[in-house]
């Protein structure tokens, strides 16, 4: 297949943007993104978004936002896939461009989620789950990632404050980051006085959900504008899989198969093994979401992932950094938006761009979208070219 190259990512600030409507939101980091590439003019258009026709009361994301920037008459379409709706969309862009179907191809992805507020916001997050025997129960993401991680604490005998280093890394790399939510670190001390939201769940374990927009162009290698003089970077594995909807319809409900088998596949199409990784941007929504991604991947044994981080091995310096530039706990979750978040995140590591938070010699990094607990996972190669 195509080369496909990244040749301009754009973001906004991840926050409460009370002010600024969905569109004129997703248009701030599509303006910077063709600014970023040079000039170049997409094809077609991909939307990540999870939750605007719930929250923004807007459907048919993909004809407002290419009518918007300026690009009607061009393919545009809204890819939803609960949390992993960014990295979905990046995926269908990855391949209309490697197929030769399209030369260049614009990924946004934007969430609007101040466009509502109070239990409304849940009611919309909890549709992301199995309506008839899950949300109609009552039972929220967090509340069910809470009964996971109580799972988790039990079947390992995981201390009190056994998943600190999750928030406590994530909170170091916002430090610096301009476009995270928050940008200070935290203590081991400020973790475990830390107020209780859903039992062992505290306030550091769960990502803030907030509004933002990213975006990418992709393209092929002969397209780059004359003059072009960004590092190459290129998508050089690109897999989607799911499981269950329904959490309780698995056989290890500690085992996120899914987000094993996107990754497997995405290595295997890239020629990498795990050791060539350089950094790991996970779905860190929960700090259990962390853990168990870093199981399913490969990188901590079965019941270590909150062992590995608690050794400071997904520390800057330890053996794979994560969330490099604060994650969805420091820089904030923007719901269909996340996994661009990531792969603008990684394509900055990969350029050197990163200042104090550079990973030294990244040339090679994984992201990774989930939706809901793994019953989606999108899993991305990002590499130099060399070529």
């Amino acid at each position: 297949m195509t080369e496909v190259i990244i040749a301009g990512i754009g973001l906004t600030q991840v926050g409460e943007h009370w002010e600024i409507s969905l569109r004129d939101l997703a248009f701030a980091a599509i303006h910077d993104a063709l600014v970023d590439s040079g000039g170049l003019k997409p094809q077609a258009c991909f939307v990540g978004n999870m939750l605007a026709p719930n929250l923004s009361k807007q459907a048919h994301l993909g004809v407002l936002i290419a009518d918007f920037s300026g690009f009607s008459g061009i393919e545009a379409t809204t890819i939803e896939a609960a949390g992993a709706s960014g990295g979905a969309a990046l995926r269908q862009g990855y391949l209309a461009v490697a197929s030769g179907m399209v030369d260049t191809a614009l990924v946004i992805g934007v969430e609007k989620f101040t466009d509502k507020v109070g239990a409304g916001v849940e009611e919309a997050l909890s549709t992301t789950s199995d309506s008839d025997f899950e949300a109609v129960q009552g039972i929220t993401p967090t509340a069910q990632a809470a009964l996971l991680m109580k799972r988790y604490i039990h079947e390992y005998q995981v201390p009190p404050d056994g998943f600190a280093a999750f928030p406590i890394t994530a909170h170091a790399n916002g430090v610096g980051n301009p476009y995270a939510m928050f940008r200070k670190a935290i203590t081991l001390e400020t973790y475990v006085k830390a107020e209780m939201v859903s039992e062992p769940m505290n306030m550091f374990d769960i990502a803030p959900n907030a509004d933002g927009a990213a975006a990418v162009i992709l393209t092929r290698r002969d397209l780059l504008p004359r003059g072009f003089n960004h590092s190459l970077v290129k998508i050089s594995g690109s897999a989607s899989s799911t499981d269950t909807l329904a959490l309780h319809d698995r056989k290890d409900m500690l085992r996120f198969d899914t987000a094993s088998l996107s990754a497997e596949r995405a290595l295997n199409q890239a020629g990498v093994r795990s050791e060539e990784i350089h950094f790991f941007e996970y779905h860190d929504t929960f700090s259990i979401y962390a853990a168990l991604s870093l199981e399913a991947v490969g990188f901590a044994a079965k019941g270590q992932g909150w062992k590995f981080a608690a050794d400071g091995e997904i520390a800057k310096n330890g053996r794979i950094p994560c969330a490099t530039m604060g994650g969805m706990k420091a820089r904030g979750f923007a719901g269909g938006a996340a996994g661009i978040y990531q792969t603008v995140e990684a394509v900055i590591q990969l350029r050197g761009q990163a200042g104090v938070h550079q990973i030294p010699d990244a040339r090679c990094g994984l992201i990774q979208s989930l939706g809901g607990p793994a019953s989606t996972a999108v899993s991305h190669i990002l590499q130099i070219s060399d070529g």
